[in-house]
């Protein structure tokens, strides 16, 4: 009979969408559950992923009083569940949503792993970190990470689903500028509402396509915008084959999550990051400085964005040589990255311990 382990997840697709690749790797050696909220549910598949609902609330000084007993039922709704289905170990993917879970785990003793994926320690696993076995990180270099806890880090490379490795990256049948705009989970209204005088700016010098993810709402609009101005373009909230948009993009426009860049990099297209500044602890500005010091992105803090991202469009299309460079760096920071050597790692740590 396989080892139980749970992964607890919640809240953005950032967090949501990594615990997903960890359950994928599981599955073969583990008997595999995911607890999520409300918000993170619309990530997984019921008929695919066994799923307990935790809808822990936001924690501050002043809410915490108020949300005492909600607290106490979901650790002992948690504990109850761990318990019922003879949970061996838990991974946890960070945010306050894990809490309950955690906690009750601690009491019932039980084998505890976390996962960060920014360059700066989120303030859940740092929480925990003196109750984990191994902490899963991208680098051994992580903001606000404390020395005493330094051992227990595990190196892996950033997690992307597998069909990215699987997929191609194919050229296009056209000489346009393929330029692809993502918000990530969250979405990004500064691309919806400052970028299209940019592009309109930019399509009267050069051949362009521009694949822009929205809001649904603001699909129509933008559609009604580029068709009347002659830009040929492709607009959407959500779309099954959106890997095959990123392989077909020359440059993407994004934020700065750590799971959006990874998609990035590993299909080899170079981009703009445009970090969240309200991001806690400025993480997206780590993570996309991370790609800067390896000389493979431009990034556009969002004060500047408007002023700057025509003149950068513009100087990325004429400088071909600084481009093709940006790309073989983001070839050679993946040369290694593949879905066996990660799932070996993942396997080998959970094993060991």
């Amino acid at each position: 009979m396989k080892e139980k382990i749970l992964i607890s997840t919640g809240g953005s697709g950032g967090h949501v969408i990594p615990a997903t690749i960890l359950h994928d790797h599981l599955l073969k050696k583990k008997d595999v559950f995911i607890s999520t909220d409300n918000r993170g549910y619309k990530y997984l598949n019921k008929d695919i992923h066994k799923i307990l609902i935790i809808n822990t609330p936001k924690l501050t000084l002043l809410s915490l009083p108020l949300n005492f007993f909600k607290i106490i039922f979901l650790l002992i709704k948690s504990f109850l569940f761990l318990k019922k289905e003879k949970i061996n170990q838990l991974i946890s993917t960070g945010g306050y949503m894990s809490l309950p879970l955690i906690l009750a785990g601690k009491f019932l003793n039980l084998k505890i792993y976390l996962f960060e994926p920014n360059l700066v320690l989120g303030r859940a696993n740092k929480f925990f970190l003196s109750s984990c076995k191994k902490i899963f990180c991208y680098k051994d270099q992580i903001k606000n990470f404390p020395n005493k806890f330094k051992n227990k880090i595990v190196v892996i490379h950033p997690l992307v689903r597998d069909e990215f490795y699987k997929i191609k990256k194919s050229k296009t049948n056209d000489d346009k500028f393929h330029l692809l705009v993502v918000g990530g989970s969250q979405g990004a209204s500064i691309f919806d509402k400052n970028l299209k005088k940019s592009i309109l700016n930019i399509s009267k010098k050069f051949s362009i396509k521009i694949i822009q993810q929205t809001h649904i709402n603001n699909i129509y609009s933008l559609k009604e915008f580029y068709n009347k101005n002659n830009i040929e373009n492709e607009i959407f909230s959500y779309d099954k084959n959106f890997i095959e948009k990123i392989a077909k993009s020359d440059v993407c426009i994004t934020r700065a999550g750590a799971t959006t860049l990874a998609e990035l990099s590993i299909l080899n297209v170079p981009f703009i990051a445009v970090p969240l500044p309200n991001s806690k602890d400025n993480h997206q500005l780590e993570n996309a400085n991370f790609y800067l010091k390896n000389n493979c992105c431009w990034i556009l803090e969002q004060n500047v964005f408007d002023e700057r991202i025509e003149q950068l469009v513009t100087e990325i299309i004429q400088n071909k040589s600084n481009y093709n460079k940006k790309k073989e760096n983001l070839s050679n920071l993946n040369c290694q990255n593949n879905w066996i050597n990660v799932n070996q790692k993942i396997l080998d740590n959970i094993y060991e311990n």
